[in-house]
């Protein structure tokens, strides 16, 4: 196969060897080693390091992805938001269950992670809602997202509607936009390395009451 100069050559190493010192896994808890990762790439990205690929399965199980921005994390798992009549959040309401990848090329990272899928509270989705833009909480009510659009025109009389309905008020959360939590049951760890030799540390467990278990993996 002849080589296309849109595929770039194999990275070069030697800009990058204050990576190869310390112990990047010398945490046993995983979302504290993420706190460390995501505070890292918000030093190198040049815009959006919470931003993650989300994957879930359609009704005949064709898998989808999209990039979506995370919003919050803790030890109960990694939110984001989103219209529910989405592809995603039909999606996601038959089949609960998702994959995310967060890869940040300027430190030569990535996390992924895969686990269960639940609604955040009404309150928090309220929260989240209200410290939003006022022109984002107004496209939110505008956009039938995911449906079909006849004409970019089209949307923005929607936007220009929403905004003259609501005026000067406040611009309350739809019904049809809210949360989702992704509990993860498995989350690893991936570092680039010369020559392919990757480091990966895998943080397993079967339910989110139970403890982790670590186990390095083979590039």
């Amino acid at each position: 196969m002849s080589h296309t100069p849109l595929i770039p050559p194999s990275p070069d190493y030697h800009d990058h060897a204050d990576d190869e010192a310390g112990d990047l896994f010398a945490h046993q808890d995983p979302f504290a080693l993420f706190a460390d990762w995501l505070t890292m790439a918000k030093k190198k990205e040049p815009n959006d390091p919470n931003a993650v690929c989300l994957a879930t399965v359609d009704g005949d199980g064709m898998p989808d992805a999209r990039m979506v921005l995370l919003k919050g994390f803790d030890k109960d798992g990694f939110v984001f938001y989103t219209n529910t009549k989405s592809a995603k959040g039909i999606q996601l309401a038959a089949d609960p269950k998702a994959a995310m990848v967060f890869h940040w090329k300027s430190i030569r990272r990535q996390v992924r992670l895969r686990g269960t899928i639940s609604p955040v509270s009404e309150a928090e989705a309220d929260e989240y809602f209200a410290s939003r833009a006022r022109d984002s909480r107004i496209g939110a009510w505008a956009s039938k997202q995911s449906q079909e659009l006849e004409s970019r025109f089209a949307l923005e009389k929607r936007v220009a509607a929403k905004a003259a309905k609501f005026g000067l008020g406040k611009v309350p959360r739809p019904d049809h936009w809210c949360g989702y939590r992704l509990a993860p049951t498995q989350i690893e760890f991936w570092r680039d390395r010369p020559f392919r030799l990757h480091d990966r540390m895998q943080f397993l467990r079967d339910s989110a009451d139970q403890c982790w278990t670590v186990q390095r993996l083979y590039p």
